[in-house]
């Protein structure tokens, strides 16, 4: 664990990059080259592609990519009542959340007999890319389904790597069902994606894929974005990673189980702890070899802790000043005047603010989206929302008086662009008699 407290009013420019700095994503050439070479073999061969990588990579050899009806049923009846309820629980939260983001089309007269809408429409097909590395994920399918599900995009796809007994978890399929999702693969990894991209014998192609995975997911929706004509993906991913903002007031023990949280999530995850009290940062020091001691994931953590972050700022508002900077994943406030730093607070994927809202809450139950830009993207890029399910388009409607109206604004533009037959579109219209035009309505 790395015990060095950063006093950042003391740090050069140079050596303040070096402490946000975040742990390397791996774009080596032999990652890209492993990558490229599956989703070749996927594109080439399809099926027979996805059977051979499951086999090699996930242990498991499959008569079957698919999920049916039946098993999602047997599925139901294994889970405990206590756990079914625990998903529908978070599925009715998240639903709530979203519902409310369903959007109406907006529809402007912009100058008499010129009128334009902006429609919503659902993407046809979406592809959902459940993690099942050290973890199974339902809380993943829920901030991927319930959104395709409110969206009513028409086909929605669901692919995960399967156990060593090529099945999946129960929770997964719960959790699917909730989201009426009934198209499903056993099916992970690079290869996933290349078969939503692509298409193959089983799985039919989608217009855009979404969720989480490892450096071998991430590189492969890389490159797939840039090689299918019309195939888009969710966001860049990197790995996870919290930043604290933390007073004199705050609980050390609530810090540090907030930091470990998200520790624990892999070696490569990033935590930082920005304080003004170094009486405090001392006291999550210590709770968090504490706290380390009883999980888990302990290992893992221990390693993503190597990439912590403790650091010392003169006041609040130069602790804002570096959140604002880094650009966190998660954001968590534990500090007297929360809501006015919330004003000041700009670059976050997800806020937490107070001492009762752990980022756990956001992962798993409380509504909002789990599905977040990470490495810095939150100054650029929104948490997943319903709209990420849907595509914007314009429709404009002109009558004949309408143009009249817009003609000498258009030609006077086209003369300054030099497009004549952008300005001929407009006057052909106007010059041509209106019964002409109403006698071709009726001969046609």
């Amino acid at each position: 664990m790395n015990n060095e407290i950063y006093q950042w009013s003391r740090l050069s420019h140079t050596e303040r990059q070096a402490v946000l700095a975040r742990p390397a994503i791996s774009e080596s050439a032999l990652l890209s080259q492993q990558v490229s070479h599956i989703i070749k073999q996927v594109k080439a061969n399809g099926d027979d592609a996805l059977y051979d990588f499951t086999e090699k990579f996930d242990g498991v050899k499959l008569n079957t990519l698919t999920v049916d009806a039946a098993q999602v049923e047997a599925a139901k009846k294994r889970l405990t009542t206590t756990r079914f309820n625990a998903i529908a629980s978070a599925y009715a939260n998240i639903k709530r959340f979203h519902q409310a983001q369903v959007s109406a089309d907006i529809r402007v007269e912009t100058t008499p007999g010129v009128v334009c809408t902006l429609k919503t429409e659902a993407i046809e097909s979406v592809g959902l890319y459940i993690p099942a590395g050290s973890a199974s994920l339902p809380s993943t399918v829920l901030m991927l389904g319930v959104p395709a599900q409110l969206a009513n995009c028409p086909r929605r796809v669901l692919v995960c790597p399967p156990n060593k007994n090529g099945q999946l978890a129960d929770e997964i399929l719960v959790a699917a069902a909730l989201c009426e999702i009934d198209e499903i693969y056993r099916v992970g990894g690079a290869q996933a994606c290349a078969a939503l991209a692509f298409g193959t014998e089983t799985i039919a192609p989608v217009n855009k894929i979404f969720g989480p995975g490892n450096k071998y997911v991430t590189e492969a929706k890389k490159q797939l974005s840039q090689q299918v004509n019309g195939f888009a993906i969710d966001m860049p991913a990197g790995p996870s990673e919290v930043l604290v903002i933390a007073d004199a007031n705050a609980n050390a023990s609530f810090v540090a189980a907030d930091l470990l949280s998200q520790a624990e999530h892999g070696v490569d995850s990033q935590v930082i702890l920005l304080s003004d009290n170094q009486v405090l940062i001392e006291a999550v020091q210590v709770a968090l070899a504490e706290q380390l001691k009883t999980l888990s994931r302990a290992d893992i953590a221990r390693q993503a802790l190597k990439q912590s972050r403790l650091i010392l700022t003169k006041d609040l508002a130069q602790a804002v000043t570096v959140s604002n900077s880094y650009g966190p994943e998660h954001l968590i406030v534990q500090t007297d005047n929360a809501p006015q730093l919330l004003t000041e607070l700009r670059n976050a994927g997800s806020i937490f603010v107070g001492a009762y809202s752990p980022e756990s809450a956001g992962d798993y139950a409380s509504g909002t989206n789990h599905v977040l830009p990470t490495y810095g993207y939150s100054k650029v890029i929104s948490s997943l929302s319903l709209a990420d399910f849907s595509r914007r388009y314009t429709v404009q409607e002109i009558s004949r008086q309408g143009l009249s109206n817009l003609a000498q604004c258009i030609c006077e533009l086209t003369d300054a662009e030099g497009l004549d037959a952008h300005q001929r579109a407009v006057t052909i219209r106007l010059e041509t008699p209106l019964a002409q035009v109403l006698n071709n309505k009726a001969e046609s």
